[in-house]
C-alpha cells in the first residue's frame, strides 16, 4: 500500500464510480481498476460493493477510507509547513543575548513577528564567553553579545552594532556625593565601591574600564565582579556598590533607584555585534531575522 493508492482509493470512494474517478485522476480506467484490485488483495478485504457501474463502499473499505483522509491530510499538511520553512515562514529562531545587550532585541522581535507570525523564538542568555559555547555547540542560532571575542573565536560572521559610551551609575542615595551632577570625570569614580562586569572566561569590559582607571592615575576599588548585568544593577540599587556599564544596558534592565552619570573625559566605548558561526547553515527564519540587523547598518 502506498499514497498513490490511497489517493486512488478515496476518490473512487467519493465519486462511487471507477470511470468518473479515473477522470478526475487524469488517467485511463483499467490501470486505475488495477490498482485497486491490487490494494484489495494486498488487504485480503472487499472494499467496494459493485452494483454496475456504481460502487458502494463496504463497511471495510469505508474504515481505510476515513483513516486514509487523515493520512493525506496529514501529509498535505507536512509538506505545506515544510515549504513553509524552508520560505522562512514558519520555524524557531534560538537567539542569544547578553543581558547587557538585551535592549537591541525587543523592537526587532516584535517587528519581525509582524512579518512571520508563525516562527517562535527560543532565548538564552550569557556573558561572551557563554554565548560563543553556545553557537558553537549550535543550542542557538545567532546571539547579540558584547566585543571584544576571544582571538580563537574568528570563526565567527558579524554584524557590528552601534558604538556606545560608559556611565557611571550610582544609588540614587549617593547622588549629593557628586553634587548631583549629571557627569564625572574619571578621578571622581575612585573613591567608589566597584562592582564590574567580569566575563565567565577571557578579557572584556573588565578589563577595559580597570586600565581606563589606571591610564587616569588610579586602581578602582573594585568590590565585586559579576557576569550578569542585572544582578550588578540589582545590588547598585541596594547601595552596595556603584558600577561602570554601557549605556543601552540601562535600557535593557530598568533602574527605578539609581542614577545613571555620564564620564566626561572616558574614552572607552562599548562595541556589540550580532553574532554567528561562518560555516553553520542558517534557516530562512534566523536569516530574515539577521536582516533586521543589516537593514539598521544600511540605513
Amino acid at each position: 500500500m502506498d499514497i498513490k493508492q490511497l489517493r486512488y482509493f478515496c476518490t473512487i470512494v467519493e465519486e462511487k464510480q471507477i470511470t468518473r474517478a479515473a477522470k478526475k485522476l487524469h488517467m485511463a480506467q483499467p490501470p486505475l481498476s488495477q490498482q485497486l484490485k491490487q490494494l484489495e488483495a494486498e488487504l485480503d478485504v472487499t472494499l467496494f460493493e459493485r452494483n454496475g457501474r456504481h460502487m458502494e463502499v463496504t463497511e471495510c473499505g469505508l474504515v481505510l477510507y476515513t483513516k486514509a483522509k487523515k493520512i493525506l491530510a496529514d501529509l498535505d499538511e507536512t509538506v505545506v509547513e515544510v515549504k513553509s520553512t524552508d520560505e522562512g515562514l514558519k520555524g524557531v529562531v534560538a537567539v542569544g543575548a547578553s543581558k547587557s545587550c538585551f535592549s537591541y532585541l525587543p523592537t526587532r522581535i516584535k517587528a519581525f513577528r509582524e512579518t512571520y507570525p508563525l516562527v517562535t523564538f527560543q532565548l538564552r542568555e550569557g556573558d561572551t564567553f557563554h554565548i560563543s559555547e553556545l553557537l558553537k555547540t549550535r543550542a542557538i542560532d545567532l546571539a547579540v553579545t558584547r566585543l571584544p571575542l576571544e582571538s580563537s573565536d574568528h570563526e565567527f560572521s558579524m554584524i557590528p552594532l552601534p558604538k556606545e559610551s560608559y556611565v557611571f551609575v550610582i544609588p540614587k542615595s549617593w547622588w549629593q556625593l557628586v553634587s548631583q551632577k549629571t557627569s564625572v570625570q574619571m578621578k571622581e569614580i575612585q573613591d567608589f565601591p566597584l562592582l564590574l562586569l567580569h566575563r565567565i572566561n577571557g578579557k572584556g569590559q573588565f578589563e577595559m574600564i580597570v586600565n581606563e582607571c589606571k591610564r587616569h592615575g588610579f586602581k578602582p576599588n573594585v568590590i565585586l565582579e559579576c557576569p550578569d548585568a542585572s544582578m550588578i544593577l540589582s545590588l547598585v540599587e541596594s547601595e552596595v556598590g556603584a558600577t561602570i556599564v554601557p549605556k543601552s544596558t540601562l535600557s535593557a534592565i530598568p533602574q527605578l533607584n539609581t542614577v545613571a552619570l555620564s564620564i566626561e573625559d572616558s574614552e572607552i566605548i562599548s562595541e556589540s555585534a550580532v553574532i554567528w558561526l561562518k560555516d553553520r547553515y542558517l534557516s530562512k527564519s534566523a536569516q530574515h531575522f539577521l536582516e533586521l540587523f543589516q537593514q539598521d547598518v544600511i540605513k
